[in-house]
């Protein structure tokens, strides 16, 4: 798995599916804000005129020259939560990115969001 410093080396490389179908593009890395650790990825989907970023645990995820490889399958990942292409995931709807993929969701102690962009 890469760190979320190296984000910008892999923005923009293909996201796979287990069986190896292109779902997107990488665009951003969000970090579980406990540990620092990469937790979430948006990926970009869409047709040019409609692209959105949607939402993609890490966990399970592995790297290939030039693509990132998630554990869930193509067609979960297209129906997860999403955002627009310049816009932020609210705090308030963090716990259906969680839901979505049935993780379990625990704010921070102070009620503090789970999830920080990279």
């Amino acid at each position: 798995m890469f760190e979320a410093s190296d984000i910008r080396e892999w923005r923009g490389h293909d996201v796979v599916d287990a069986d190896g179908h292109k779902i997107g593009t990488l665009e951003a890395v969000y970090v579980d804000t406990s540990t620092d650790q990469p937790f979430f990825a948006t990926v970009t989907v869409g047709l040019p005129t409609r692209r959105r970023l949607v939402f993609v645990p890490l966990p399970g995820a592995t790297v290939g020259p030039g693509y990132l490889k998630v554990a869930h399958g193509k067609e979960r990942v297209k129906k997860a939560p999403s955002i627009e292409i310049d816009g932020e995931l609210p705090a308030a709807d963090e716990p259906s990115v969680f839901a979505h993929y049935e993780l379990t969701y625990t704010p921070g102690a102070g009620g503090e969001r789970r999830l920080g962009r990279r």
